[in-house]
């Protein structure tokens, strides 16, 4: 179990009590039947909560308190499936724009105004060194061309933070996505999240666009992602930690031949793994958010370890749910469903075990 301090117990006991009655399971699936993916008046209320500024600083509004304290929120979320742009906007853009030192649509993340989405991604598969977007030198400014592929809460987003090249090397531009020639395609992931296929043709951007460059652009993408990849990963822990209860409270109740399921030892044993699982993963995932905290040199490896554990525990863990609910679990009427939806959206985005596998073994020269 993971020992916290009063001030992160405050934070997880007001996030739990909020979530719980403003954005809990139900409320997902009435935005799902309305056919909407997240509620803006909702993210208004969790911006009063501060919690769209937690990776801000006092200049932009922001109370910086840190990467641990934005996964307790995150694991809260994930228990209840509460939708909003709180990853894309609240940790990722922020923390990218927070590095590069612009301040304004900063704030306006932080007050919940605007949503700023992250569109990195160019390929199927998550490869955000891949990058064929480029930003050509016009005048004071650049003229942008490119596609990127499933932005994160890109459908309907304020601004954009668009990785593109340059004779410099890498950009990060900040791109109004009405402007003329950026086309947008929505999407909804299965976890009924907004997404977007993004294509830039001819887009003039004036010289104010370019939020970073170079190796100072390198290093606001790479922070963005490691915060980003720790918090989905504290979301995961959520998830499995909410399907795991509803699991062996089922247990206990359901009977069979007279004996209520718990009492097998099969079905024990597989709780028993299970429940040593989640502990793990919740312990790598802590140390990660712990290490951005501090800027330890560990930050980057334990990012994408918590990351590639987090999505196989919550695999297993939705797994395990719908086996032990029996014919149930495959119903819409059990929420077990929309978990599972979660672990399998969740566990790709940002990268899956295999994409972080290949980078930690590449690290080791293998």
């Amino acid at each position: 179990m993971r020992l916290m301090n009063e001030e992160q117990v405050m934070i997880r006991d007001m996030a739990a009590g909020f979530l719980e009655e403003k954005a809990p399971v139900a409320a997902l699936r009435a935005l799902r039947d309305a056919g909407q993916t997240h509620d803006a008046a909702l993210q208004g209320e969790m911006a009063g909560m501060g919690w769209f500024g937690m990776l801000l600083g006092e200049e932009a509004g922001g109370l910086d308190m840190g990467a641990e304290a934005a996964g307790l929120v995150a694991e809260e979320m994930g228990r209840r499936l509460s939708a909003s742009p709180f990853l894309s906007s609240g940790v990722m853009a922020a923390s990218a724009l927070r590095a590069s030192g612009e301040a304004h649509w900063a704030g306006k993340i932080a007050e919940g105004t605007a949503v700023v989405a992250m569109a990195i991604d160019e390929r199927l598969r998550h490869r955000p060194e891949a990058v064929a977007c480029t930003a050509t030198k016009a005048g004071n400014g650049f003229v942008l061309n490119g596609a990127k592929r499933f932005v994160s809460d890109g459908a309907g987003a304020d601004r954009l933070i668009v990785t593109a090249m340059r004779d410099a090397g890498l950009a990060l531009l900040l791109v109004d996505p009405a402007q003329t020639g950026v086309g947008t395609r929505a999407l909804k992931t299965v976890d009924n999240r907004n997404a977007a296929d993004l294509t830039f043709a001819g887009v003039e951007l004036d010289g104010a666009a370019l939020l970073a460059s170079g190796a100072a652009a390198q290093a606001a993408l790479d922070g963005a992602l490691r915060v980003g990849r720790a918090v989905a990963s504290a979301e995961l822990v959520g998830v499995s930690k909410e399907v795991a209860e509803r699991s062996t409270a089922y247990l206990r109740e359901r009977k069979q031949f007279g004996v209520p399921l718990s009492q097998f030892q099969a079905l024990q044993h597989r709780a028993a793994d299970l429940y040593t699982q989640i502990q793990t993963t919740e312990a790598v995932v802590a140390a990660a958010l712990r290490a951005i905290d501090d800027g330890t040199d560990e930050a980057e490896m334990l990012s994408r370890v918590a990351k590639a554990k987090a999505g196989k525990t919550a695999s297993l863990a939705v797994r395990e749910a719908l086996q032990m609910h029996g014919g149930i679990g495959m119903t819409d009427e059990l929420d077990i469903g929309l978990f599972m939806k979660k672990a399998r959206a969740c566990a790709e985005y940002l990268g899956d075990g295999e994409c972080h596998g290949d980078w930690l073994l590449r690290q080791r020269g293998l």
